[in-house]
């Protein structure tokens, strides 16, 4: 069984004004989809594709405690 592993992250703009904290269960690709702006919403309409910070978690309950 593969372990899987879940991540909180923050993102910002490139003037650091605006911030956003997700949860996603793949990094990379998720960063990715808020680079290309692939879902309009909130990333999208503040740009921010810079990654600030993430944390790795191996279980999706303190991956939301952790974010909350």
């Amino acid at each position: 069984m593969p372990n899987k592993f879940y991540y909180i992250y923050i993102l910002t703009n490139v003037y650091n004004t605006v911030l956003y904290l997700g949860m996603t269960n793949n990094l990379a690709r998720r960063y990715l989809e808020h680079f290309l702006k692939a879902n309009i919403g909130f990333t999208s309409k503040y740009n921010l594709n810079k990654l600030l910070y993430f944390e790795e978690f191996s279980n999706a309950y303190n991956t939301i405690s952790r974010e909350k």
